[in-house]
């Protein structure tokens, strides 16, 4: 299971990496491994203002749908448009093309609940 040391993580399976005030944001390797097939992903969110623990988008996978839900509070400023035409990146790279979206952080103190590479393995 690859749980690069470099990022953050959520109970929910979301990755998170900070760069100032913009956090992208994805599923972890765990995540997409447990969905399967990747086959659409629904993200009608861009431009919205989100809080901690909202659904931003979701994920269909052959056998299920999934919910991605908000790790941090912020706006939305990218949606991923690769994942329109190439669903399939958020399980080939989920630590990179495959990112799903980018947000403006609104509240930084947040940041100090989400998990470190380590605990997220702990919760694993």
């Amino acid at each position: 299971m690859n749980i690069p040391e470099n990022l953050l993580y959520t109970n929910d399976h979301e990755w998170i990496k900070v760069e100032g005030d913009i956090a992208t944001i994805g599923i972890t390797d765990y995540a997409q491994s447990q969905l399967g097939d990747i086959v659409f992903v629904d993200i009608q969110t861009e431009g919205d203002h989100l809080d901690m623990g909202d659904v931003f988008g979701a994920i269909e996978a052959v056998k299920t749908v999934a919910d991605a839900l908000m790790p941090l509070s912020g706006t939305v400023v990218e949606a991923n448009p690769r994942l329109e035409s190439e669903p399939q990146l958020a399980n080939s790279e989920p630590y990179g093309e495959g990112w799903l979206i980018k947000v403006q952080c609104s509240n930084p103190a947040e940041i100090d609940q989400l998990l470190s590479a380590d605990a997220y393995k702990q919760l694993l």
